[in-house]
């Protein structure tokens, strides 16, 4: 008859304890796996953001009141512009007070930041930053004067106006990255104002970006890209006109339909995403002839 070896229960107890002790810390590591494959994912990933800018055309000038392309019979159609397009994030230009009082007012799906050039409150026009906020959160920003004394109300170089870039830090709320977006409008006699302006946003951007975060800049630059002034520019920057496999090459300047076909000076250019689509917004009936004496521009691009 065989005899059956005798364990003692000492043993087979601290067995037991081993063996639990190795399954808990198992689990440990198959959560701290799980965990670190969750986050891997989470920085991977990516989503899609619509960058435009628009140079809205003020509402003051010498446009008479009962003239279809004043800005009663033209701000519904802006409004329509921006519900069809549905931008991420847009830049105007030319924005006087009572414009940005409308937008701002219909258009509660947006957050804004921005200031009057003229005084850093409410007098002259704005360049103003609309951000959706279901899909962006701001975390800061400002505005700077295009001048040799950026931080004060100033005029710079040989500038007809005044003149300002409005910035912001923003952050995608899906993917947690964040961006710096900057949206400016050049002057449009100053030739040494139009090419010391970039020079300073290039270097404001660096500044603000790190050289590490993704930023898009739009304007009404008053220029075309193959004017040597744009050389600091296209060195830090890609052009989205050039860059995106799906583009388009026509005129951004319209003036009510009485300027040449092909008159490229609205912009916009980025570092730190892929471009998908640039689009010159022309074809669509957003409800007035124009929207504006330009055309808005937008880039579609995966960040």
């Amino acid at each position: 008859m065989p005899i059956t070896p005798i364990i003692p229960i000492t043993l087979i107890t601290k067995k037991k304890k081993l063996t639990k002790t190795i399954n808990t810390m198992k689990k440990i590591f198959y959560a701290i796996v799980a965990a670190a494959a969750l986050f891997g994912v989470a920085c991977d990933k990516t989503s899609e953001i619509k960058v435009m800018s628009y140079n809205i055309r003020l509402s003051s000038g010498t446009i008479k009141a009962d003239s279809i392309y004043h800005w009663e019979h033209r701000k519904q159609a802006s409004l329509n512009l921006m519900h069809e397009e549905n931008p991420t994030v847009f830049g105007l230009q030319e924005a006087c007070p009572d414009q940005m009082d409308y937008m701002v007012e219909n258009l509660p799906e947006y957050g804004y930041i921005g200031v009057g050039r003229d005084d850093g409150k409410r007098k002259g026009e704005f360049m103003s930053i609309f951000y959706l906020k279901d899909e962006v959160e701001l975390i800061d920003g400002g505005t700077f004067w295009l001048s040799e004394t950026p931080d004060e109300v100033s005029k710079g170089w040989d500038a007809a106006c005044f003149r300002t870039c409005t910035w912001a830090i923003l952050k995608k709320k899906d993917t947690g990255k964040k961006f710096v977006y900057m949206n400016t409008h050049l002057d449009h006699m100053g030739k040494v104002a139009r090419e010391e302006s970039i020079k300073l946003i290039v270097a404001k951007a660096e500044e603000l970006t790190g050289g590490k975060l993704p930023v898009y800049i739009t304007a009404d630059f008053n220029s075309p890209t193959t004017n040597a002034i744009f050389k600091p520019m296209q060195e830090a920057m890609l052009d989205a006109r050039v860059e995106a496999p799906t583009t388009d090459d026509r005129g951004t300047l319209n003036c009510w339909g009485t300027t040449p076909p092909g008159v490229v000076i609205d912009h916009i250019f980025y570092r730190g995403a892929e471009a998908q689509k640039f689009e010159v917004l022309r074809d669509k009936d957003y409800g007035a002839p124009y929207v504006s004496d330009h055309y808005p521009v937008m880039l579609t691009a995966i960040m």
